[in-house]
């Protein structure tokens, strides 16, 4: 059994690191071939929602990096001792309009480092503030980001809710190619996402897994299709792992007890299960 030092971890807590970026538009415009992404982009349009996320890398030597390709651990991030890393979920603030072109500023802080034992094994949350600025210092967004630290997937895992019914849907069928092109644009080097061997001998996944940023994008992109309308404000949460040979299924809904300017939205995975669900926010 790990023994996690909770005490230890947490001496992590408010570490912070600053980067600046160019929001480049080629860049986004390979997005947008990975993703289908129907619009025109160009210098002085604003970022689609959660686009940022393939700005800002990390470019450190393999020497670096740990097993599965992330960054070795004890650097920015605690030192957790479980062999599983997760993007589990976040919140996020849309306060004024990333645009493609501009240069911006990011500022990340480690918030909380929590320890929850679940049922099969220990689960280790870590939160990180990232705040993007405009080079005057204007607050362009916010963000929390939540990384879960678990022990290798096994068979038999609780099976996630299902959405309501009478939501609409759209599928998707994510491939090893979109897969990789993402990691690339992304600059992921987590294995979980290409090396298929890894997938199922190291950490125990049935195949390649999407990666829970694309699935969050996916939604936040379709949230604002489906509206017509910009993203203020978007929380999700990554349920259960989405592996490549799924149709999945985005779905859209507007309950008669949600404001007008809120959207639920849900992946499902095959099965009718739902394997992330978000609340997206627009503004007036």
């Amino acid at each position: 059994m790990t023994t996690i030092d909770l005490a230890h971890l947490r001496q992590w807590v408010g570490r912070a690191q600053e980067d600046e970026d160019l929001i480049a538009t080629r860049h986004a415009r390979l997005m947008a071939a990975t993703v289908g992404h129907p619009a025109a982009l160009a210098d002085g349009m604003p970022l689609p929602a959660l686009w940022h996320w393939l700005y800002f890398l990390d470019g450190l030597p393999a020497g670096e990096l740990g097993r599965d390709g992330h960054p070795a651990r004890g650097g920015f991030l605690p030192p957790v001792p479980l062999p599983n890393r997760m993007w589990a979920g976040g919140r996020l603030r849309m306060l004024q309009p990333i645009l493609l072109g501009s240069r911006v500023r990011r500022e990340s802080t480690v918030l909380r480092v929590d320890h929850k034992r679940g049922r099969r094994g220990d689960l280790v949350f870590v939160t990180v503030l990232h705040e993007l600025k405009s080079p005057e210092g204007a607050l362009l967004l916010q963000e929390e980001h939540d990384i879960v630290y678990k022990d290798r997937s096994q068979d038999g895992v609780a099976v996630p809710p299902t959405a309501p019914p009478g939501a609409q849907g759209i599928d998707i069928v994510p491939d090893a190619v979109m897969l990789f092109r993402y990691s690339a644009l992304s600059f992921n080097g987590h294995r979980i996402h290409y090396d298929l061997d890894y997938c199922r001998r190291v950490e125990g996944y049935d195949n390649l897994v999407i990666h829970g940023p694309l699935i969050a994008t996916l939604l936040a992109n379709h949230a604002e299709s489906h509206s017509g309308r910009r993203l203020s404000r978007f929380d999700y949460r990554l349920l259960a792992p989405a592996c490549v040979g799924s149709t999945l299924t985005m779905l859209a809904d507007t309950p008669d007890d949600r404001a007008a300017d809120s959207l639920v939205l849900h992946m499902m995975r095959d099965g009718g299960q739902s394997c992330a669900e978000a609340m997206a926010y627009f503004a007036p």
